[in-house]
Formats: C-alpha cells, structure tokens, sequence
C-alpha cells in the first residue's frame, strides 16, 4: 500500500477525529495567544504603574511573556495528543543542572530584582555596605556600581550586597552629626560648652539652633569628653562636620581650654636605706 492509500485510509478511519483535535488546537493557539498579549501588557502596566526600574521592566515582561508562551506552547501540543511529560521530565532536569551550575548568578539576579523592586537605595544614594561607603553610580541585575569620594570605582555583587547590611545616609533630607570634644580635667566645663555652642550653633545651616545638645558624655581616663549634636542637611553634612572640628579647636586654643592627649602619670619612690 503507497502512502496515497494509507493518507485514504486514514481519512475514512480517524480523519473526523483529527479535524476536530486539529481545529481544539487551533482555537486553543488564538485563544491562548490572546490571553498571552493580554497578561503580558497587564503585567507590564503594573509594572510601569509601579514605577519599577525601566530596564527591569523591559526584563520581567519580557520573561513573563516568554514563560507564558512556552506554556501556551505545551498546550497546543498536548491539544494535539503529543505526550508532554518525558519532554517535560528532560528539560527540568537541564534547568536544574544549568540552576546548580549558575547559583551564584541566580543569586545576584535575584538580589538585584529585589533591589529594583524594594528599592533600598537609588542612583546618587550615598550607602555603607561590605564595609565601603560610596555613592551609587548605577544599579545593574547582577551588580551594583558604587563610586568612592576619591574616585574609585567598586563593583558589589547584588546578591551578597541585598543579605547584608546596608546603611543608606540619604534616605532622609537631613541628618544628625555629633562630636566629641576632650578638655582636661583642670579646665572649666562650662566655659568649654559655650564655646562650643558659640561655634557650631552660630552656623544658620544648623536646623535645631533653638534646641543644642551638648552635655559631658564621659570621664575619660585623660579627658573630660563632651559630645555635641546638630541636626543638618545631607547637602551641608560633611562641610560643616569637619569645618566645625578645626573651628572648635582653634577657639579652644584662643581661650586656653587644652585637648589633652592620652597619658600617664608616673611616680617615682626613694626607697629607704
């Protein structure tokens, strides 16, 4: 019998019922495809809705949609009556060998879906993290671009750098800085405090003028340490931290009050003949 017989016979005996699987197929293919156009741009919207980073956007819509044509795709073929399971079998068995092979890549790209998503820092944030403090030049998938305030650039993976601690100094528009001051212990407290205030709340960047804070915070073993704290803008922080240092100091010397350095006193015994 040539294939034009067997193609006859086939028709006669089974064609009915493979029009019908065929046309189950079709429908499924339109149907499902629409239902695919539809999630996807769903999914898209609540993204951009979401305001999630642009180019993660394009990234998880473009994967959902994808996953979502690989499952419309095993469908039509099971409509079709082609077994799906030993194939379905084979290719988790790849995607857990290629899972185990990339771990840590996997790991990062989850850290930086969830960095993008939750957002815990942005671009020009100013962060502390795997023990550098930097400002954020740019957030990648896989690894977080970080540049230091002497111009070195540091490249953190986002999966160590999302399960660690992670200290963002410009979450707020304004921040508190303190200083210790040391004076000796012969030298008047309260004359030391009013310097101090005279110095640093003087400054019209300070916020909390009207409500200073400074107190003696120890006694030192050479010292007397009084800490100071003013609040200011994360614009005015670093100049007026380190600006307000050389200025106390330099007012100290004006007035006598001494910063002593650490020390020990040593006494000397004549033994008796």
């Amino acid at each position: 019998m040539n294939f034009l017989d067997q193609a006859k016979v086939f028709l006669a005996t089974k064609g009915v019922d493979f029009g019908i699987t065929l046309v189950k197929a079709v429908l499924v293919a339109f149907i499902g495809w629409q239902i695919v156009k539809f999630l996807s741009k769903a999914f898209g919207n609540l993204l951009i809705k979401k305001e999630i980073d642009p180019s993660l956007t394009v990234f998880l819509k473009s994967l959902v949609h994808n996953g979502l044509l690989i499952l419309l795709i095993f469908s039509v073929l099971s409509t079709l009556g082609i077994e799906m399971t030993s194939f379905i079998a084979i290719l988790g068995a790849a995607g857990l060998a290629i899972g185990l092979a990339l771990q840590g890549s996997l790991a990062n790209f989850a850290g930086g879906v969830l960095i993008l998503v939750f957002k815990p820092f942005k671009v020009g944030d100013v962060i502390e993290a795997q023990g550098e403090v930097a400002s954020v030049s740019e957030i990648q998938i896989f690894h977080t671009v970080l540049k230091t305030f002497d111009n070195k650039t540091i490249i953190l993976p986002n999966g160590n750098l999302y399960n660690n601690k992670i200290i963002n100094y410009s979450t707020e528009p304004a921040r508190k800085m303190q200083w210790v001051f040391g004076i000796g212990y012969n030298d008047d407290i309260d004359k030391a405090k009013q310097i101090i205030k005279d110095v640093i709340y003087a400054d019209e960047r300070i916020l909390d003028r009207d409500t200073p804070y400074i107190y003696v915070d120890s006694l030192g073993d050479s010292s007397v340490n009084i800490r100071c704290r003013a609040l200011a803008s994360n614009a005015d922080f670093w100049d007026i931290y380190l600006s307000k240092q050389e200025e106390v100091k330099k007012a100290f010397d004006k007035e006598g009050i001494s910063i002593p350095f650490p020390q020990r006193d040593v006494h000397l015994y004549q033994p008796k003949n």
